[in-house]
């Protein structure tokens, strides 16, 4: 808009300046035709006047007009010459100056000019001969028109010389007083131009900021909000429906997404299940073979062989066994079963389970009343202790930190340990099912915890340092 309205005005005023040129020139062109019009009309009721007492042929000009050139110059104040039709000079109106400022005769490229040169006069309806010499001098216009003075009979018997200067003083003030008012009219426009350009400007980025700012939210692993702007252009309210469109596609994908990823880990869970369950049953099948080959009832032996073998069989159906509750355990959704309880209680009887003098118990308040299930609220203490025992080296006095507190309506429950703490690259993969560092275990405890703290609208979190140790925070609703 803006750079419309500065086109515009400099379009304008050359057009202006243009026009005004043009003016000029038609002005002092049909001037010169009216005075060198008036002055002939003028000079040949001299001629025919009854004043005049001499022949009118070439050789009197000088004597008929010896005074009265002067008061023709003066009536219509222009310098006037007259020419002989041979172009030399018969008398002038610039009395005293004839030998510096009027020729004394015309060349012959005049001369020529004036002969072939014909033009229609509209006031009188004839054709003459005229012609017009413009040339610059001294950065001013001149022109000097040359016609033909008749008698009575059209019979030419001299030529008249009419010096004319072009003065633009008026229209030059004219068109510098409309230059001017024109530059304030376009001042207020670009004024107004620039107000509207901006408004239109900050109509148009709202929006487009808008979208910008969900666009750079839009994240496959959440929900994303669709646009919702009013009064705005076809092209934004195109551009809103083509994002609204992706973030239904999008969400539909993350769907599809999520529901595969979960088949995906059921399917690396029903694995590792597998396999767990395999590692137990070679030993067994081959102690059960063993037992088979050298079973001799008369060895006096045989009821310690039995009771080695029969250990062996039950220590590995109790490894298939753990491996099956753990695997039953995370499966199993934590049942809503929620029941008024004091949470300081509940933690220190799911620690009566552990013996180990390292584990220290501290809390702000010996009550804190929540809802939770009980044996939910046990397993998620549980497994975090459990957790940060398997974190401590052997090389290195354990000490494990279990702290009760409340905040704001919620329960908060910090396991601290001082073991060797979390990589960096194995951060976000601490709360994935079958996730684990130790050479034994599933990777379930970890990930159960989350679970249930999810169904509870909770939060687990944790802060680790390398060689330091780690702290998780389980925070819940009270209600």
């Amino acid at each position: 808009m803006i750079l419309l309205v500065l086109l515009a005005s400099v379009l304008i005023s050359a057009v202006a300046i243009y026009q005004y040129k043009e003016q000029s020139e038609d002005y002092h062109k049909e001037r010169l035709e009216r005075k060198e019009e008036n002055i002939q009309t003028h000079l040949k009721r001299v001629l025919n006047g009854r004043q005049n007492t001499w022949e009118v042929k070439t050789e009197n000009i000088p004597l008929i007009f010896k005074e009265e050139i002067y008061n023709v110059a003066d009536i219509h104040k222009l310098q006037i010459n007259l020419y002989n039709l041979e172009g030399d000079l018969l008398i002038t109106s610039k009395a005293g100056l004839q030998d510096n400022n009027v020729a004394k005769c015309l060349t012959a490229e005049v001369m020529n000019a004036l002969t072939q040169n014909i033009e229609f006069n509209n006031a009188s309806e004839i054709a003459q001969h005229r012609y017009v010499d413009k040339h610059k001098e001294n950065g001013e216009t001149f022109q000097s028109s040359y016609t033909y003075i008749t008698d009575n009979r059209s019979k030419a018997i001299a030529i008249l010389n009419i010096p004319y200067l072009e003065k633009d003083d008026f229209l030059s003030k004219e068109l510098q007083e409309f230059l001017q008012r024109l530059g304030f009219a376009f001042m207020l426009v670009l004024l107004t131009a620039i107000g509207i350009a901006f408004l239109l400007s900050k109509y148009i980025t709202k929006s487009l900021k808008t979208i910008s700012d969900k666009i750079n939210t839009t994240r496959l692993e959440k929900r994303n909000e669709r646009i919702d702007v009013d009064d705005t252009s076809e092209e934004i309210s195109t551009l809103v429906n083509s994002y609204n469109s992706m973030i239904d596609e999008l969400e539909e994908s993350a769907v599809q997404l999520a529901k595969s990823e979960r088949e995906q880990a059921w399917r690396e869970m029903a694995k590792q299940v597998a396999h767990e369950i395999k590692n137990p049953l070679t030993p067994m099948r081959l102690t059960v073979q063993n037992f088979q080959r050298k079973f001799n009832p008369e060895d006096e032996n045989i009821h310690q062989k039995l009771d080695e073998y029969s250990k062996t069989l039950i220590q590995q159906i109790d490894t298939m066994s753990s491996i099956a509750s753990a695997f039953s355990n995370f499966a199993k959704m934590p049942a809503q079963q929620n029941e008024t309880l004091n949470v300081v209680k509940i933690v220190k009887l799911a620690l009566d389970i552990f013996n180990e003098d390292y584990i220290i118990f501290s809390t702000d308040s010996d009550e804190i009343i929540a809802k939770f299930d009980r044996t939910q609220l046990i397993r998620v203490v549980t497994n975090l202790v459990k957790n940060a025992i398997q974190a401590i080296p052997e090389d290195k006095t354990p000490k494990i930190v279990i702290h009760v507190s409340q905040n704001n309506g919620d329960v908060l429950i910090t396991v601290a340990d001082n073991g060797l703490g979390v990589a960096e690259e194995n951060k976000h993969k601490v709360f994935e099912p079958k996730f684990t560092t130790k050479t034994s275990g599933m990777g379930l405890g970890l990930a159960m915890v989350k679970n249930i703290v999810d169904t509870y609208k909770g939060s687990v979190s944790f802060v680790s340092e390398k060689n330091k140790g780690t702290t998780f925070k389980v925070s819940f609703p009270k209600e």
